[in-house]
């Protein structure tokens, strides 16, 4: 099976975590000092603390499977939006529908692209409507510090629909007051043969900081537009988000965040293809949190918070005809959460509760709604040498499908040195989407028969960390009860969602990621940085009698082989060369292999860089029947000050 791998190798940019800085006068022995001091600037990848909502543990503690992505990555890759970014994560398969973040899912080791729960800095911001639209986040690359990627069942952790893992984007806390902005166009120099013109695309983003001794603001605007790559493909895509933190004399804090964005392109072929050939989109999605930290005594930490989103889903069949299959959906999520730390002498506890009520009212989904109430439970004890032990539940009401138990554990042991053994288990629940329970169209029916989907997972593996190299290698089984899947029993039928088989899957992970680090790396005229990650997927799908003569239509999609390569250069700390390369297997897909580059010049305040994308000029699909673009130019401008 091996010798089905094409090798990849990008060359890229996977100088890794460089995390934002927390005032030395607010750092002390206190608990929430120490949760909290992966702010510190300059820190280890080792050091950083994993934003998980109760209890924290710095990367080189952990016994999960994670991945970080850091600013060094996202600034150096030839990317513009999360959606590129976390393509060149093994493991993750990002199936995009166009470039520039226009719409895509994302899906963990061979699941669906509903089965991934999406946070940003902690809050849940999936959508209860369809996985389609998760990925409309409206944060710039330039406001992110970095995202945590935490693979395998995780319900213990984050809750229901953490399936097959979860994605958590952490943005930046400011150090200084400044501005920064960028502006960048590109083209593939081919022409749309039914106009004539040259497709080409262009944006504008610009960040502002305000930072004072006890609170700190940032703003961030974009515009991004293209006309396309093919017919029916031109674009065009808004950003707001807005960050602010307000600290005591106590260590308390309250945050506050909010972001807005509005995402219209032609669909065509993105849904019901050859039909939807003239079809439009526009996606709006609105965030806002405001959350507290603070500190009740010596071992007690307190974080209320409450977060609200809405979406709006306006589709058409046909633009030149608004009445015919039109479909407009409006979703709105309201979460509440309660999370408490609590440090003692025989280990700390982690303990949470968390309500959420999803609403939708749709022009073809009817007007649902449904509440969630959980409840969460950890323990963390460190009192033998060398073994760190983390086990808990998350206990769950639905009030369509009543209670379930998710239990988990891992555990770790530093054999010698650098060197760890790790384990975890566990489960997981991933609930029926409105889109798969209600909708009614001429090539998908809903099912509101569905049932939860429910995993169970384990994974044991080797950790490696130092310094400056950082490998991870590991196994996995999963199985999954009650998958859902769109199938039919013939072409003439429509698709309808049913729970008709079980798939269990084993995978192999591998990481390496060589990132020199300090003042002596710094001082070099000859800087290099390097990534290598593999993963390989082998599920095997359980099905009997009428079940095994039914056509899947996302069951088979997933990857097999995946390879990701990175390396960058950079020649007297002016310079950077980036070259990365992709490599993906699917099951019944063509298999295809990707390379991107970057060259870019660095002054004191400002860079240009030339970005090459899809190098070989490659014809590929991730998703669906749509193709995806050829070769494509970018140039680009920023400024910080």
């Amino acid at each position: 099976m091996l010798k089905k791998i094409t090798f990849c190798f990008t060359l890229g940019a996977l100088p890794f975590m460089a995390v934002q800085a927390q005032d030395e006068a607010q750092q002390g022995d206190s608990l929430l000092s120490r949760l909290e001091e992966s702010r510190g600037a300059g820190k280890l990848l080792n050091e950083v603390i994993i934003q998980e909502n109760r209890i924290q543990l710095p990367f080189a503690q952990q016994n999960r499977n994670i991945r970080i992505i850091d600013q060094a990555m996202i600034k150096t890759l030839p990317v513009r939006s999360v959606n590129e970014l976390l393509s060149y994560v093994a493991g993750v398969d990002v199936r995009q529908r166009g470039p520039k973040g226009v719409q895509t899912d994302v899906s963990l080791d061979g699941g669906t692209f509903d089965q991934t729960l999406l946070l940003l800095n902690g809050v849940k911001i999936s959508d209860p409507q369809t996985g389609h639209n998760m990925m409309n986040i409206p944060v710039l690359l330039d406001a992110i510090e970095r995202i945590e990627i935490l693979r395998g069942s995780a319900a213990r952790i984050y809750g229901v629909n953490a399936l097959t893992g979860a994605i958590n984007i952490i943005t930046k806390t400011p150090e200084k007051t400044g501005v920064s902005a960028q502006t960048y166009a590109g083209s593939s120099f081919k022409k749309d043969e039914s106009n004539g013109d040259t497709y080409a695309s262009y944006g504008v983003q610009a960040t502002g900081a305000f930072v004072k001794a006890n609170n700190n603001h940032v703003l961030s605007l974009s515009h991004d537009a293209g006309n396309g790559y093919r017919y029916n493909t031109a674009y065009k895509n808004q950003k707001a988000f807005y960050q602010g933190s307000f600290s005591t004399k106590n260590h308390s804090e309250l945050g506050v965040s909010g972001g807005f964005i509005r995402s219209n392109f032609g669909a065509n072929a993105f849904y019901a293809a050859p039909g939807d050939k003239e079809a439009e989109e526009t996606v709006e999605t609105a965030l806002a949190a405001i959350s507290y930290k603070t500190r009740i005594n010596d071992f007690w930490i307190l974080k209320p918070r409450i977060s609200y989103r809405h979406n709006q889903d306006d589709y058409l069949y046909i633009k030149q005809m608004p009445d015919k299959f039109h479909n407009n959906h409006k979703s709105q999520t309201l979460n509440a959460e309660l999370n408490n730390t609590l440090e003692t002498g025989i280990g700390t506890f982690g303990l949470g509760l968390e309500a959420r009520k999803e609403d939708i009212n749709s022009t073809n989904l009817g007007e649902r709604e449904r509440t969630n109430l959980g409840v969460f439970s950890e323990y963390k004890f460190d009192k033998v040498e060398k073994l760190l032990v983390n086990v808990g539940a998350y206990t769950n009401y639905n009030s369509d499908y009543g209670w379930e138990v998710f239990p988990g554990m891992d555990a770790g042991y530093d054999v010698y040195q650098n060197w760890k053994v790790f384990m975890n288990v566990g489960s997981g629940q991933r609930l029926p989407t409105y889109t798969d329970l209600y909708y009614k169209g001429p090539t998908n029916i809903g099912n509101d028969q569905l049932k939860p989907e429910t995993s169970k997972y384990g994974e044991g593996g080797l950790k490696y960390n130092n310094r400056f190299l950082f490998v991870n290698a590991s196994y996995f089984y999963r199985r999954i009860d009650n998958f859902i899947d769109w199938v039919r029993n013939d072409l003439s039928q429509p698709w309808q969602p049913q729970n008709f088989q079980q798939i269990n899957t084993q995978g192999y992970t591998f990481s390496a990621d060589y990132r020199p680090f300090g003042a002596e790396q710094n001082s070099r005229n000859f800087n290099f940085t390097a990534g290598l990650a593999y993963t390989y997927l082998d599920p095997e799908f359980r099905k009997t009698g009428e079940q095994s003569q039914k056509i899947s239509r996302y069951a088979l999609e997933s990857l097999r082989n995946q390879l990701t390569a990175t390396v960058n250069l950079e020649l007297y700390r002016n310079f950077n060369v980036t070259l990365a390369a992709r490599h993906c297997e699917r099951i019944n897909y063509k298999t295809y292999t990707l390379v991107d580059s970057r060259l870019e010049f660095k002054a004191k305040y400002y860079s240009i860089y030339a970005d090459a994308t899809n190098l070989m000029d490659v014809s590929y699909i991730e998703a669906g029947a749509v193709p995806m673009p050829g070769r494509w130019y970018n140039l680009g401008l920023r400024f910080s000050m």
